[in-house]
């Protein structure tokens, strides 16, 4: 089912609540932006969508290929995460213009598990968090992203997350990815960090997805906390609309839906994401203690890193 074929009262709600969170999000790169930068910003912002636009249409379709098909148990392919690295280079480098803070240095080689806030349906935070990590290891080793239930079963992304490094989030996922080494990424909030509105950014939840911290404990692993600044911008959620957006989700046979400003109302364009600044921050490692502790320690840490990021950032915008 097409944004068409929805009842026009639903698609009415849709538009109006649109409207309402392009407005903030204007209004805020307004003041993000000094007066005489605004007509260049708009010509920065086509720019960086156009060849966003292009780098994804120049991957193509990834057919599968017997030569070089490396896939492992969780379903990663090799051949197309090499391909794709480039694309995560721009992303990080360029589109975002990502800035890393450390106050310590993260060890030479996994594993750890890295524990972040989480903003937006699509999991754009966790694949830049992976691409962070893997450039401040020794060794580059990509850590792997774990993804929410309510996201693994949207029928457009689990086989393309599965093949860049994500992994359906369990205990026993965990345990089989840190046994062969691998670092992880893991949001501990849960659905709420993937359905809280755009007036909700930047406020950490709690973490109520305690059995991977749980696992990390029992293994002596250290679990890294990190701010992530600039995914609420980059993907924000419709603030009025949540509930709009489960009927809407069930209209399509969908179990949420990634409503935004411009999605599902432009279709699949809309789901490219906002040209927003990014900060990456990582804490102290904590290590030890009761898992409940721990997580709220960790939410504390995380929520404190969101803070220092948004201070650290020059602006929202470009």
């Amino acid at each position: 089912m097409s944004i068409g074929d929805l009842p026009q009262d639903v698609v009415n709600r849709l538009r109006e609540a649109s409207r309402g969170l392009s407005r903030e999000i204007r209004s805020q790169q307004r003041r993000a932006l000094r007066p005489d930068r605004e007509t260049e910003s708009g010509s920065e912002w086509n720019t960086l969508f156009d060849e966003l636009r292009g780098r994804i249409g120049s991957l193509g379709p990834f057919k599968e290929s017997e030569g070089d098909r490396e896939v492992d148990d969780f379903g990663l392919r090799s051949d197309f995460v090499e391909r794709i690295l480039p694309l995560f280079d721009f992303l990080f480098d360029r589109y975002w213009r990502v800035e890393v803070k450390s106050d310590w240095n993260l060890p030479a080689r996994g594993p750890v598990l890295l524990v972040g806030n989480r903003a937006g349906v699509l999991p754009w935070d966790g694949m830049m968090l992976s691409h962070a990590a893997s450039r401040l290891f020794d060794d580059h080793a990509r850590p792997r992203f774990l993804v929410e239930p309510e996201v693994w079963k949207l029928p457009f992304a689990r086989v393309q997350l599965a093949r860049v490094g994500g992994v359906k989030v369990s205990a026993e996922n965990y345990e089989e990815l840190t046994s062969a080494g691998h670092s992880v990424v893991h949001f501990p909030e849960g659905a709420r960090g993937v359905l809280h509105s755009f007036r909700e950014r930047y406020q950490v939840g709690p973490f109520k997805r305690l059995e991977v911290l749980e696992a990390a404990l029992g293994r002596g692993v250290r679990i890294v906390p990190v701010g992530i600044v600039g995914a609420e911008e980059a993907v924000p959620r419709l603030g009025d609309a949540r509930i709009l957006s489960r009927l809407i989700a069930r209209e399509i046979d969908a179990p949420i839906l990634p409503m935004t400003p411009t999605f599902p109302l432009l279709g699949p364009m809309g789901l490219l994401p906002l040209p927003s600044r990014w900060v990456i921050a990582f804490g102290a490692p904590i290590e030890g203690g009761q898992v409940e502790q721990v997580a709220e320690a960790l939410r504390e840490e995380v929520q404190g890193l969101v803070e220092e990021g948004l201070d650290a950032r020059s602006s929202t915008w470009l």
